[in-house]
């Protein structure tokens, strides 16, 4: 028979995460626990599924912020559900197709950057002799426009897909 609840070290086994990534977790409002008589913590075994929801969630790059949002979002704090998981995967789309377009220009561009050393510097995105481009504000502008170009671009694609279904 199964017991109702894990302690931390079971949960730690079980979810292959460290018992400290799991105090994480609980400090960032992600899993719950209760605490036994002598003071230990408790967690009910759906709490399983809610790690492996985070784990596969952050490996595609969702913020634990933004997972605790979601998870918030559901009813009595439940673990999410494969109807769920549809719905919040359709709401990351667009950013996760950002990112994408953002590795696969990346990885396409490596071989013309070589680091700064800079051999490069004819063709560099982000070169800025002088700081000139210091007073549109902080960051590598021009790959912060790109970015911000491909989010809009693919934002005006997925609200088009959206209105043909």
């Amino acid at each position: 028979m199964l017991a109702a609840e894990l302690t931390v070290g079971q949960v730690a086994a079980r979810s292959g995460v460290t018992i400290s990534t799991l105090h994480f977790y609980e400090s960032k409002g992600l899993i719950r626990s209760r605490r036994s008589g002598g003071n230990q913590r408790r967690y009910a075994r759906d709490v399983l599924r809610r790690i492996g929801f985070i784990r596969v969630s952050q490996q595609v790059g969702i913020s634990l912020d933004d997972i605790r949002r979601a998870l918030e979002e559901l009813p009595d704090s439940r673990t999410p559900t494969e109807e769920d998981w549809a719905r919040l995967a359709k709401a990351w789309r667009e950013d996760l197709d950002s990112r994408i377009v953002q590795l696969l220009r990346l990885r396409d561009n490596l071989t013309d950057c070589i680091g700064c050393g800079c051999l490069t510097i004819g063709s560099c995105r982000l070169y800025n002799p002088y700081d000139k481009l210091g007073s549109e504000g902080p960051g590598p502008r021009r790959l912060l426009a790109e970015a911000a170009e491909i989010r809009s671009r693919i934002g005006s694609a997925n609200s088009g897909s959206r209105s043909r279904k």
